[in-house]
């Protein structure tokens, strides 16, 4: 085992206590609940999935990235909600169960949503990309909802217990998503550098920004919804491109740069939008 895939499994291990930390504050009605809730559902995988695929392809076209960015970019727009965003999410004044549901409800939809697009758009890149869908499932499963399953019933058998752990946990995921992720940064920054040049970086810009509005239009008359949603479908999990470059494009770093680079622009450039939820959170809630 080399240094890059212990970095990964740090990587994949802070995620997992990241969501597993979510689920100690968290109920099996909220983590459901876009299943009870269809309509909901669709405008988020609509949002999500559809429009901003639809976006990927259009810059694809436009400024014609190589093949692997390419990939990157469609990986990127048809992937769920990031680990690491719903607290972004409830600090934007997101309602607690929209968030979680989202989260389970927009992986478990990526299980077939994922592979069936990189299976359509093969033909239109002209090369052979596969994503095979136990891949996808397995990853959705190991990142997303088995912690998010394990820390609710923690939190629903031993609530006092689940409130004792979540800090020091917390603390300990964020310490080694740190660790794992600023020696990759550092590991890919030359190769992003002759990206920004070509558009890439522009792209990855007008992603989160079109995500943003997009996400926040299709979130529905409810102020918390819209922000939930805007945050999501601006910002997605790595965990599908990557999987796309490990195994159609396993020698090529560019995917990763692009990927992990995404993350870093999608929270930025989500800031001011935070900031701006955050305040018309607060003047609902002194008018009322």
């Amino acid at each position: 085992m080399n240094a890059q895939h212990l970095l990964m499994l740090a990587l994949n291990a802070s995620m997992f206590l990241v969501v597993f930390v979510l689920g100690l504050g968290a109920t099996f009605r909220s983590v459901t609940y876009l299943f009870r809730h269809p309509a909901l559902l669709l405008r988020s995988v609509l949002s999500m999935n559809v429009v901003m695929l639809a976006f990927a392809i259009l810059v694809c076209v436009w400024f014609q990235p190589p093949p692997a960015v390419r990939i990157a970019l469609v990986g990127i727009a048809i992937s769920p909600v990031p680990p690491i965003l719903p607290n972004q999410q409830l600090g934007a004044g997101g309602a607690t169960k929209y968030v979680f549901g989202l989260l389970v409800g927009t992986a478990l939809a990526s299980i077939v949503i994922a592979p069936l697009v990189i299976e359509l758009i093969d033909g239109w890149y002209g090369f052979d990309v596969h994503l095979p869908p136990a891949e996808v499932a397995t990853m959705m499963f190991v990142s997303i909802v088995i912690p998010l399953i394990l820390g609710t019933l923690v939190n629903r058998l031993a609530p006092a217990f689940a409130g004792r752990i979540a800090r020091p946990v917390s603390m300990f995921a964020n310490l080694l998503l740190v660790a794992a992720a600023l020696p990759m940064l550092v590991a890919v920054t030359p190769v992003l550098w002759p990206l920004v040049g070509n558009g890439v970086l522009a792209a990855l810009v007008a992603f989160t920004l079109v995500g943003i509005a997009v996400g926040h239009f299709l979130g529905g008359p409810s102020e918390e919804n819209r922000s939930v949603l805007a945050l999501a479908t601006g910002s997605r999990h790595p965990g599908i491109a990557l999987a796309l470059a490990s195994l159609n494009f396993p020698d090529q770093k560019d995917v990763i740069a692009v990927v992990l680079y995404h993350l870093i622009i999608g929270a930025l450039i989500a800031l001011p939008y935070v900031t701006w939820r955050k305040r018309v959170r607060a003047r609902a809630e002194a008018a009322s």
